[in-house]
């Protein structure tokens, strides 16, 4: 084990060692992989996107292969996050370093994240994607399409609104807001349509982020352009004054906001600090949306290696859970292993009980502290259990930790929970730190049974079925409570022909009940349900908890106001 002193004597900072790192032009790393220099669509020396002909011929190869799916989740994390990314990306580059064929799949940062709390979010220290700079702040442009043919499609529609209405939109029935990839919490709720007739018909409003739009979502989860295409068609906008579903198509903006993600839709590939290839697309969250890269993004990769490593948002209340009974429902997908993140700084927040945080108490915290915490480490383990697939848990590092903290989290999962674990130090180590990680999650994939893998519900159980299915059997909670309103929205789900769609719950990622104050295992109480709607194009509903926000805001000392810029175009704080 490397001790605190020495790591935080001897690491430089993030940002300092990926440009002392030595990247492979693009279309020489990838070469090996199966691609070829016509198979990309280059954005500078070290980023592409993959061209549609080499995505089919991956995916008609991914379908012959026996391929090994390992998804990375975490417990409930600090605000800070507990490093899943840093998981994902070491463990790619560490399986390869073992002489296995591993990819890696992960998804593009938000800047609202990134300028909010947790800064840079594409891994960090020796695990980290590369060039990092480039793919937190704008990388190939896909999250600005998907907010210009967000806007498009609802500017359309209040045109379509002001100019004669001739489809008897109901205005106070709008479902479709405006979207910005930015925190801002003084746009969730606004009114539009002001400044006389030539300013529109006026009518509230608000904006969500960018990876709540639903586009986020249905470009994640179609399979080639003519999908996203028929996908988009179909998303509801708007109800008439009949109560009668307005889509896409209806106000004609299918074919424009269709073209717009024309390249978006193409997955990105550029490189690990080691070499490791990985795809960087979508980024829908998982407490506002399903939380994991494209499809299309996971199907090219299988056709590459023998390890596809990927993660979903969040702790795996959220992204997980959504990964197993969403994603893997609509890819046809099935993990071979999962991977529990853990951290002693989230043990010790649950342990101490805190909300906010106070990371200084957590720093001086001990054992005891960490040990109070398990309860929220054995729910996710023994949550993620009820699917059938094998499990490790990683203790992700951090410098701060001591020796006898990272082996009683060690001694817990081993002993306790009968479950593999193993330390992670992939952050300072790269590759070096991953060896006993990899080497448990190639004995947990071997070790898989496809038809040992189960979803929670069917397809056709009831709507408010598989809502408390969820509650009870993942967040801990007694019952749900349905408000009226949601009542009424599952009634008109049902109605539209929406009943065997899948469940999106979008919650506070706090905490695994929907109270972000509620630390562990919260036990004793029952989950509300505001609100439930549709993602038609997506192909799920979303069911709106009491806690949730599509529109975050930034904190008191956003993360932003330690980044700089100097002269030369050197960035500081990013990362």
């Amino acid at each position: 084990m490397t001790s605190p002193d020495e790591s935080q004597e001897t690491m430089p900072t993030d940002y300092e060692i990926a440009q002392s790192a030595d990247m492979e032009p693009i279309w020489e790393l990838v070469e090996p992989w199966g691609l070829d220099l016509e198979d990309l669509q280059y954005y500078g020396e070290y980023t592409a996107k993959i061209k549609h002909p080499a995505i089919n011929r991956l995916r008609d190869e991914a379908e012959e292969n026996e391929n090994n799916l390992v998804l990375v989740t975490g417990m409930t994390p600090t605000p800070r996050g507990e490093g899943k990314t840093v998981t994902t990306v070491g463990l790619g580059q560490t399986l390869n370093h073992v002489g296995e064929k591993a990819m890696i799949a992960i998804r593009e940062p938000s800047l609202g994240p990134v300028f909010g709390v947790k800064g840079g979010a594409a891994g960090g220290g020796r695990s980290q994607v590369l060039p990092m700079e480039d793919i937190n702040l704008h990388f190939t442009g896909d999250l600005h399409a998907l907010t210009s043919a967000h806007n498009l499609i609802a500017a359309m529609l209040d045109a379509r609104i002001s100019q004669g209405n001739d489809l008897d939109i109901d205005i106070n029935d709008v479902e479709w807001p405006r979207a910005v990839d930015m925190n801002d919490r003084a746009l969730r709720e606004t009114v539009v349509g002001l400044g006389g007739k030539s300013g529109g018909t006026p009518r509230e409003d608000g904006f969500i982020l960018t990876a709540a739009s639903e586009l986020m979502a249905v470009l994640c989860l179609a399979n080639d352009l003519a999908d996203l295409k028929e996908r988009i068609a179909r998303i509801i906008v708007a109800y008439d004054t009949d109560g009668e579903p307005v889509t896409v198509d209806d106000i004609e903006a299918t074919g424009p906001a269709t073209m717009l993600l024309r390249d978006a839709i193409k997955p990105n590939i550029v490189q690990t600090i080691e070499g490791t290839p990985a795809v960087v697309h979508g980024g829908p969250f998982a407490n506002i949306a399903h939380g994991t890269n494209s499809l299309i993004a996971d199907k090219a990769a299988f056709g590459m290696a023998d390890y596809l490593v990927t993660e979903a948002g969040f702790g795996s209340d959220l992204g997980a859970e959504k990964f197993m009974n969403v994603v893997c429902r609509m890819g046809n997908m099935t993990p071979n292993a999962v991977v529990v993140v853990a951290s002693v700084r989230a043990l010790k927040y649950h342990g101490l009980n805190q909300w906010p945080v106070d990371y200084d108490e957590i720093e001086a915290a001990g054992v005891d502290a960490v040990e109070a915490g398990f309860e929220n480490l054995d729910k996710h383990v023994s949550n993620l259990q009820k699917f059938g697939v094998p499990l490790v848990v990683a203790v992700n590092r951090f410098p701060e930790d001591t020796d006898a903290e990272v082996q009683a989290v060690l001694d817990h999962c081993r002993g306790d929970l009968g479950v593999r674990a193993a330390e992670s130090e992939v952050f300072a180590e790269g590759s070096e730190g991953g060896v006993d990680l990899a080497e448990r999650v190639v004995d947990a994939a071997e070790e898989s049974d496809e038809d040992e893998f189960t979803h929670l519900y069917d397809d056709d159980d009831p709507i408010t079925e598989k809502i408390e299915t969820v509650a009870t059997e993942i967040y801990g909670a007694d019952g749900v409570k349905f408000t009226r309103d949601a009542l009424d929205d599952i009634d008109r789900m049902e109605q539209l022909g929406f009943g065997e769609f899948p469940v999106v719950m979008s919650k506070t990622f706090h905490s695994l009940s929907d109270d972000s104050s509620e630390k562990g295992a919260p036990a004793g109480w029952e989950l509300e349900i505001s609100e439930v709607y549709p993602s038609a194009g997506a192909g799920f509903l979303v069911a709106l908890t009491a806690d949730a926000l599509t529109m975050p805001g930034l904190p008191a000392r956003p993360a932003a106001a330690d980044m700089d810029v100097d002269e030369d175009g050197n960035i500081t704080g990013l990362f």
